[in-house]
């Protein structure tokens, strides 16, 4: 109402151009001019705010639809309160139970870390003299792993324990025996060398098996290590840890791993106190 009382000022004042002076004539075109620009301006806006209110519109209907779509779901959740209240209890009753049974398995878990970590140190300085490439001792996976070089055990392609083995083994079987709680797993491993004879051993196979009892044998016999405490066996070349493809490589493969690990019936009595379902 404003901007059309303005232009009707203007329009009269151009109308009486002849009665005023230029400089006032300038003034009203000018005041003319800005005024229809203003309204431009204004249109504009109106526009922009129209569609502005259009995409709210949209958004509101939607937020309507969702209300009532949630409503909908809250009635069904209320009229299901006694059922949905009990399977609650049962959920709550299951995830207090895992919870308990997790913190046991953690506390065992770190139990057994511990244990590990020090008979593996203890084995590191009993060893502390013998090369590194002959004897290695690390923890992997929760047990205790020693793996012991063929040249330092046999000759090639032979399984009978050398007489140069017996002080290493001596001070494995001391540690061994102070941990008389673990079970021992005695592996022996070859290269994929061929090997193939009428005789024992056969091929790969005999071999391996053959240099993992001939290890327990020593231990048990020489050394007063419990018999009942160890598995022994070979995996022949199926189990390698370098490549084959190289005099250093084949060589490690010929290994024999002793490994030290909690007994099965303590991890089977860890399991009983799993919840039940």
């Amino acid at each position: 109402m404003k901007i059309i009382k303005i232009l009707g000022v203007t329009v009269m004042a151009l109308g009486l151009t002849s009665c005023v002076s230029k400089k006032q004539y300038d003034a009203l075109s000018s005041n003319y001019k800005q005024c229809i620009e203003n309204i431009g301006e204004r249109q504009r806006e109106i526009q922009d705010l129209k569609s502005q209110n259009s995409a709210l519109s949209g958004e509101n209907n939607l937020l309507k639809s969702q209300h009532d779509a949630l409503k909908s779901s809250l009635d069904a959740c209320l009229s299901n309160t006694g059922k949905s209240s009990a399977n609650i209890d049962k959920l709550v009753g299951e995830i207090n139970a895992s919870n308990s049974y997790i913190k046991q398995l953690i506390s065992n878990n770190a139990k057994n870390d511990s244990l590990n970590m020090a008979l593996s140190n203890k084995l590191k300085r009993s060893l502390d003299n013998v090369a590194d490439d002959d004897v290695q001792v690390k923890v992997l996976k929760g047990v205790v792993m020693i793996s012991l070089s063929d040249k330092m055990l046999y000759k090639t392609g032979d399984y009978n324990v050398l007489p140069a083995a017996q002080e290493v083994l001596g001070k494995v079987a001391k540690v061994i025996n102070d941990y008389d709680k673990y079970s021992v797993l005695i592996e022996g491993n070859t290269d994929n060398a061929p090997l193939s004879s009428p005789n024992l051993p056969r091929d790969n196979w005999d071999l391996s098996a053959l240099r993992g009892t001939a290890i327990a044998k020593v231990l048990q016999t020489q050394f007063g290590v419990d018999p009942a405490r160890i598995t022994a066996g070979g995996r022949s070349e199926y189990n390698p840890k370098a490549t084959n493809m190289s005099v250093s490589g084949r060589a490690e493969n010929r290994r024999t791993e002793i490994i030290i690990m909690p007994k099965l019936d303590e991890f089977m009595k860890l399991m009983d106190i799993a919840p039940k379902k």
